[in-house]
């Protein structure tokens, strides 16, 4: 008997041989008839592979539908996480909107103090990113998500009632606190539904919520503003009180909304249950059955050289996006439209840079090459803030702000599904996916502070400091393909093997690489440093 594993960004197969007691593994090339069964095979989630004992031996899945299950699960879990990422992303950048509206003048604050109140939200947004990963892998996600919903839904309406500059803070504070575990804890979850090629395009209409987000917060917020005395309140203030309401009731309905884990979900039959977790085992993810909580998974992710490299890459992806977000509004302000005007003219802006997300992310899953797709799109995002920097025109530094966006936007999700698909293990995928969004979200601090009123309008320092933040994305891009195509290499040619008893004891020249009982033994344990498993890039 003997099953395969195929690398699809390389063409290669990797052919692991196995006998009733033991395996041994090897690596040829095969052709591509050859492969195309290799494939059709891979893909059936009745195959067990590598001795990973099959999930529910007892189900039948025969009469499952794959496609029709996968249509099942895309609308039972996307459209409403979307929903929820539109909200918080809409929360926490209302106050670039709100701005226009006045409420510098009603809190008596100055430009400085109003950058102060934006940066003070990413400290405990990033601080608190890990430990939530690693709390909603402990809790249910429909109990976790929506609790955190429902506390920044509170906190952002009350934003709306606060009178001075202290309380301005301690409410920025308390929404980042709470608003810390939806996108990490999203991410995360997703990746433990779908297949890794499945996995980016539907965190990309995930992502493109926050598109959304910025496209309806400008309709919203011109909307908004005409309730403008009612109550004594000001249109800004009426910006955080509904968008807040709006936010508990959504927190409210998740907890009957949001599913757990594939293995208990209540919208699946049991058939359906099994047929998800095989699938996922088939498709390497060994933690698919689940996984207890060991300390040593928390170490892996700790000392990976992915995790840290991946911080460094979301950083230069998340810089730039979050100035966006958050001054989009005053930049197009400062080009010469007044307030409603310069917020509806995001509108374009957003939509286009939303469907460009998607389809990246899209031929990313089909033909692969995440790297590259990011070094693609950051140099179209550095061409839009080059533009923006030399430019003295209204109507070119516009159209440098849809190149911007568009450049931007797709590299966020683009990036969590090339991270994700190369970390396996469903703790250390937690722990690492909550490090590297913790990271980059923690530069939205920096984000905060670039575009100062002193700039303006055209906001030269800004756009440099952006430009340095997509160099480093650029730089670290690359780096990863370089990595990633090395220890390809060294795996195949042997020097990762690890001794599996019986087998290949005799081999001290491996014993650095792990002694296991087995190969599933080692593949568990040793998740993506596992001698079989493949990165992509």
């Amino acid at each position: 008997m003997s099953t395969a594993e195929v690398d699809t960004e390389k063409g290669s197969t990797t052919v692991i041989e196995s006998s009733d007691s033991q395996k041994t593994i090897s690596s040829r090339r095969m052709s591509k008839e050859d492969q195309a069964i290799v494939e059709v095979e891979r893909d059936a989630p009745e195959v067990q592979q590598d001795e990973v004992p099959l999930y529910n031996p007892h189900i039948d899945v025969s009469g499952v539908d794959e496609k029709a299950l996968l249509r099942k699960m895309d609308w039972q879990l996307v459209p409403w996480l979307s929903f929820l990422f539109l909200l918080s992303f809409l929360d926490r950048t209302s106050v670039g909107n709100a701005k226009l509206y006045g409420i510098e003048q009603a809190l008596h604050i100055n430009d400085t103090q109003y950058l102060i109140a934006l940066t003070v939200f990413f400290i405990p947004y990033a601080f608190f990113e890990v430990p939530s990963n690693i709390v909603l892998k402990r809790l249910k996600p429909s109990f976790w998500l929506s609790f955190l919903m429902l506390g920044w839904g509170v906190i952002m309406t009350i934003q709306g009632l606060v009178h001075n500059y202290g309380g301005l803070l301690i409410i920025r504070w308390l929404l980042g606190a709470f608003e810390a575990g939806l996108f990490p804890g999203v991410t995360y979850y997703l990746s433990c539904w779908y297949k890794r090629q499945e996995f980016g395009f539907r965190t990309a209409v995930f992502f493109s919520a926050a598109t959304i987000a910025g496209a309806f917060g400008g309709l919203l917020a011109a909307g908004l503003s005409q309730l403008a005395g009612v109550g004594g309140k000001g249109g800004w203030a009426w910006i955080f009180i509904i968008e807040g309401l709006v936010t508990i009731v959504a927190g409210v309905l998740s907890f009957f909304i949001i599913q757990d884990f594939p293995d208990t979900a209540r919208f699946l039959t049991e058939e359906e249950r099994t047929f998800v977790v095989r699938r996922l085992q088939a498709d390497g993810q060994v933690s698919a059955t689940g996984e207890k909580l060991k300390w040593q998974y928390v170490w892996q992710a700790l000392i990976d050289w992915k995790t840290w490299l991946g911080m460094a890459l979301y950083m230069g992806n998340e810089g730039p996006l979050y100035a966006i977000a958050l001054f989009m509004p005053s930049i197009i302000d400062q080009l010469g439209y007044s307030a409603t005007p310069a917020n509806l003219l995001t509108v374009p802006v957003y939509v286009l840079a939303c469907f460009v997300t998607c389809l990246v992310s899209w031929l990313a899953d089909r033909y692969g090459g995440r790297g590259w797709w990011n070094i693609g799109c950051m140099l179209v995002g550095g061409t839009g803030f080059i533009i923006l920097i030399a430019s003295r025109n209204a109507a070119l530094s516009y159209f440098g702000v849809y190149l911007a966006a568009c450049g931007v936007y797709p590299c966020v999700p683009n990036v969590i599904a090339w991270m994700s698909n190369n970390l396996e293990g469903s703790y250390k995928r937690a722990v690492s996916l909550g490090m590297i969004i913790s990271w980059g979200n923690l530069n939205g601090a920096v984000s905060s502070n670039v575009y100062r009123a002193q700039d303006a309008p055209w906001y030269t320092l800004g756009h440099g400091i952006l430009l340095i933040y997509i160099g480093i994305s650029l730089i670290c891009s690359t780096t990863f393909i370089i990595l990633f195509a090395r220890e390809n290499r060294k795996r195949e040619r042997g020097e990762r093997d690890e001794v599996i008893k019986g087998v290949n004891e005799d081999r001290d020249d491996l014993v650095c690489n792990g002694v296991f009982a087995s190969v599933e033994e080692a593949r568990r344990e040793k998740g993506d440093t596992w001698s079989g498993f493949r990165y992509r890039w």
